[in-house]
């Protein structure tokens, strides 16, 4: 019975496993998907404003 034991862990994992996936496959566009594009939009937005006015003006 000791293989039993030995391969309980990882079977338990690989369902866990399989489980996230479809979670997140199924998660993925739907309702929510214009609001998470433009969350993530506006976030780049802001790293990138941020980045702009930490950079020295350099005209000539």
């Amino acid at each position: 019975m000791d293989y039993v034991s030995a391969l309980v862990p990882p079977v338990v994992m690989a369902a866990f496993f399989i489980g996230l996936i479809r979670v997140i496959v199924k998660t993925q566009g739907g309702a929510n998907k214009a609001k998470e594009d433009a969350a993530v939009d506006a976030a780049l937005a802001r790293a990138e404003g941020a980045h702009r006015a930490g950079a020295p003006h350099t005209d000539a």
